[in-house]
């Protein structure tokens, strides 16, 4: 592994705080036209040097246990840049864990498949097969919003894949990067394996994804973001992890106790800003007051406030303009007939838990992504008016379904237009080795070291013959 070297002026330097205090509490070197130039040669260098498989699995598995050895300092560092609560932290941390020791265990896994050939005549006395080989370098860009386990999912596959690594992180979270990518050099990893360059998306991104030597790009953040990315790499492959209004459906026959208590975590852990976060939820009117009473109940008991102290369980937001933003969210449903129930006040970045109730469309917080700790209940009669609901929405990441029905689950499944179901679960429920991903404008590719890893590779055919 290697950063950028220190060479620009302090001026230019990434300037990292902490989410609650302001304090600055990091700082690393900005990336310029020459510390990328010379990532991307070493890289190139680096990706022509043959890395077995058994080499690539052991330098993951050794970065899990350095990963471990030093878990104070990287919860402590991820709390701080992000304004996580610990809860969420630690939850990041033990998914990282697993995430990483996936794609250690893949490494050995990865193979190919025979090809039957005598279908066709002429061929019989031919055989076939496929093996995978690396795309060459891999280009991560990550977002603030999950600076551990996001960089593992996308860094860890592709250097399982035998890949070249140039990480881009976020540039209002980067330090949690920055030692994981130190733990990975100390696990052994070949140098030019990994680079990491700091700066903004709009210059060291943009720069980047224009490249021709970059082989892949997987990038997570917004749709907005995600449009350029694709623009920007022609033909060369992509895999975007994007936005959503991400539902979930409480039907008539659901274990209401369950899902208010999954909603209350699901909606508001790291203060909503998850792109599976529940935001829209649809709610039948046969179980609607009681369901709301509990919900409400449990939203109002969610302490916010420090991420420092070991009792908050929602911290703030990632910085003063997107609380504004969704405050204005918020206020615009209000004037549109939309309630509080609870919450719905913004302090500077600290916006309080918050449920709205009588939402309905056309109000823009049933369109847009508000990543904000707000989940929004819309009232339904019939299923069909919830599929329908959830499916006017551009997005498609993933959905929840609470229900004791298997007809009613295999129905929504069917049915909703989006890339996973959740049955009886929100529509934030992710285990790390499932194949993670969406359609429409949440993007397209998958994430799961299995599947990424897959999609980190050419398939390449070898026929062999007398």
């Amino acid at each position: 592994m290697s950063t950028m070297s220190p060479s620009s002026a302090a001026a230019r330097a990434v300037i990292v705080r902490d989410k609650w205090s302001g304090e600055v509490i990091g700082e690393l070197p900005r990336a310029g036209e020459r510390e990328i130039e010379q990532a991307l040669q070493a890289a190139e260098r680096a990706r022509r040097r043959p890395w077995p498989a058994r080499e690539r699995a052991a330098v993951l598995q050794r970065a899990v246990t350095l990963l471990e050895e030093r878990r104070t300092a990287v919860l402590e560092t991820m709390r701080r840049e992000t304004g996580f609560s610990r809860k969420d932290v630690e939850q990041e941390f033990a998914r990282a864990v697993v995430t990483l020791t996936l794609c250690a265990q893949e490494a050995l896994r990865l193979g190919g498949e025979v090809v039957p050939l005598d279908a066709s005549p002429g061929f019989e006395q031919r055989l076939a097969l496929t093996i995978r080989v690396p795309v060459g370098i891999v280009l991560a860009i990550t977002p603030f919003n999950a600076p551990l386990n996001t960089v593992c999912h996308k860094i860890g596959p592709a250097l399982a894949a035998g890949n070249a690594v140039i990480l881009k992180p976020a540039e209002l979270t980067p330090l949690t990067a920055a030692l994981l990518a130190q733990i990975l050099d100390e696990a052994g990893l070949p140098a030019g394996r990994l680079q990491v360059l700091y700066g903004s998306g709009s210059e060291v991104g943009l720069r980047l994804l224009r490249d021709p030597r970059i082989g892949f790009t997987t990038f997570t953040g917004s749709t907005e973001v995600g449009a350029i990315v694709k623009r920007e790499t022609g033909l060369r492959p992509v895999s975007l992890e994007l936005g959503s209004v991400s539902a979930t459906i409480i039907c008539a026959d659901a274990d209401l106790e369950r899902a208010a208590s999954d909603v209350a975590h699901a909606g508001y852990r790291k203060a909503g800003q998850v792109c599976t976060s529940v935001q829209s939820l649809f709610v039948h009117t046969s179980v609607e007051r009681e369901f709301v009473e509990r919900l409400s109940a449990q939203v109002a008991a969610l302490k916010s406030g420090d991420p420092a102290d070991p009792a908050t369980e929602v911290g703030p937001l990632i910085s003063e303009s997107a609380a504004a933003r969704a405050c204005a969210l918020v206020e615009e449903a209000l004037r549109s007939g939309a309630r509080v129930l609870v919450g719905g006040t913004c302090t500077g970045t600290l916006f309080q838990p918050t449920l709205l109730h009588e939402v309905a469309p056309p109000m823009r917080i049933t369109r847009e992504e508000i990543f904000a700790p707000v989940v929004s209940i819309m009232r339904f009669e019939r299923l069909d008016e919830a599929i329908e609901a959830a499916n006017a929405s551009r997005y498609g990441l993933q959905a929840g379904v609470y229900t004791s029905s298997l007809a009613t689950a295999l129905e929504l499944a069917r049915r909703l237009e989006v890339g996973g179901v959740i049955i009886n679960g929100t529509s934030s429920t992710r285990a790390d080795g499932m194949p993670y991903g969406g359609m429409k404008d949440s993007g397209f590719g998958k994430e799961g070291p299995a599947y990424a890893i897959r999609e980190m590779t050419v398939e390449r055919l070898v026929m062999l013959g007398p």
